[in-house]
């Protein structure tokens, strides 16, 4: 199975092609993080910033969508 890793500056991803994390890749990441929404969450949260500034013709609203925007929330 290929890894399906970011590829900077363009962010794509190294197995499919397509924008990282792709939906295989968040698949992965929910897999090996578990429950540890919060470290998850900062793991890519560091990623979006890294990617924000290769990316910078692309909004910031769209980056923090495809870097956070697919999280599960937690339920209250």
């Amino acid at each position: 199975m290929p890894e399906h890793l970011p590829n900077p500056p363009s962010w794509t991803c190294t197995g499919c092609g397509r924008e990282w994390p792709c939906a295989t890749k968040q698949s992965q990441l929910l897999a090996e993080f578990g429950g540890a929404r919060a470290s998850l969450a900062v793991y890519l949260g560091s990623c979006l910033v890294a990617a924000a500034e290769d990316l910078p013709t692309v909004p910031l609203p769209r980056v923090r969508l495809r870097f956070l925007g697919w999280l599960p929330r937690a339920r209250i």
